[in-house]
């Protein structure tokens, strides 16, 4: 029975990817922050790439559903012999790199940094790796971003956008990303590469905003400001905490087109992934994932 190690699988992405692996047979050791309770076939172990007792010696795969950089750093000490690496990034590679926004550039350069620290690894063990890049993540009450518009737009009856927020986007749902990671596992092209994994619909960030707050209970109004307007709304909502995280750089983006080819993982390993058609249940967190 093939053996696999998934760390963050009680997350967004692991937590489907566990059901997808459990239903091919796989015996699967799994790492969660919290306690978890072991089913056939799935036994979990408590604890992060910091520390988590009892992993096992060896495994057919390892998955990573959390932070690349903190998983590439401890795959390259890490005993434990695999031939198969799938690890998450973020499109935020090429997104970020050149931001304004001094945190933004940090964070690519530490996908960046990452993703080249996890391919010499595996290279040097004679493992093959694959990085999947997700463009804007949705689907289990998780993202920082969809999710969150929505919880605001609940909050207040409405969303404000500046006018003019037509920069394209293509949101990927965590299920099409969970069946990205199982699909490479036996795909040898994917060996040595990194993928961008889009959605399957290309969409303006006004739209894409507006399907969220139309299918909230009960649905929340869009509401178009001119940018001076905006901002100051913004600096207000910035002062008082309820804007944490949207600085000038995110909301530059908003014009900008953040659109990604997913040719390569179609041809490599036959990524397809679904239109974008959110229900208010998606940006709810299960029990289970608190």
């Amino acid at each position: 029975m093939r053996h696999a190690l998934v760390f963050g699988a009680s997350g967004q992405i692991g937590y489907p990817l566990l059901g997808l692996l459990n239903r091919d047979g796989w015996r699967v050791t799994a790492v969660s922050r919290t306690a978890q309770s072991d089913e056939p076939g799935l036994h979990w172990l408590r604890g992060d790439l910091g520390r988590a007792d009892g992993l096992p010696g060896r495994v057919d795969a390892i998955y990573s559903c959390g932070p690349l950089d903190a998983f590439a750093q401890w795959y390259g000490t890490s005993p434990i012999e695999a031939a198969r690496v799938v690890a998450f990034g973020s499109t935020s590679i090429e997104v970020k790199r050149g931001s304004a926004d001094a945190e933004e550039r940090d964070v690519a350069r530490r996908l960046r940094e990452g993703e080249q620290r996890l391919f010499a690894s595996a290279s040097e063990r004679g493992a093959a790796a694959t990085v999947l890049r997700p463009t804007l993540v949705y689907g289990a009450g998780r993202d920082a971003t969809l999710t969150r518009i929505a919880h605001l737009a609940q909050r207040w009856r409405r969303f404000p956008l500046p006018r003019g927020a037509s920069g394209l986007r293509q949101p990927v749902h965590v299920d099409d990303l969970a069946a990205a990671a199982f699909a490479c596992h036996g795909a040898a092209a994917t060996h040595g590469q990194a993928y961008a994994l889009p959605g399957g619909e290309t969409l303006s960030y006004r739209d894409m905003v507006a399907r969220v707050l139309a299918c909230l209970h009960p649905p929340a109004s869009l509401v178009e400001l001119p940018s001076p307007l905006f901002n100051l709304s913004l600096l207000v909502a910035q002062m008082t905490g309820r804007a944490t995280g949207m600085g000038e750089a995110a909301v530059r983006r908003m014009r900008s087109d953040l659109v990604f080819d997913a040719t390569p993982a179609q041809r490599d390993f036959g990524y397809s992934a679904r239109v974008f058609r959110p229900r208010a249940e998606m940006f709810e967190a299960r029990d289970d994932e608190a």
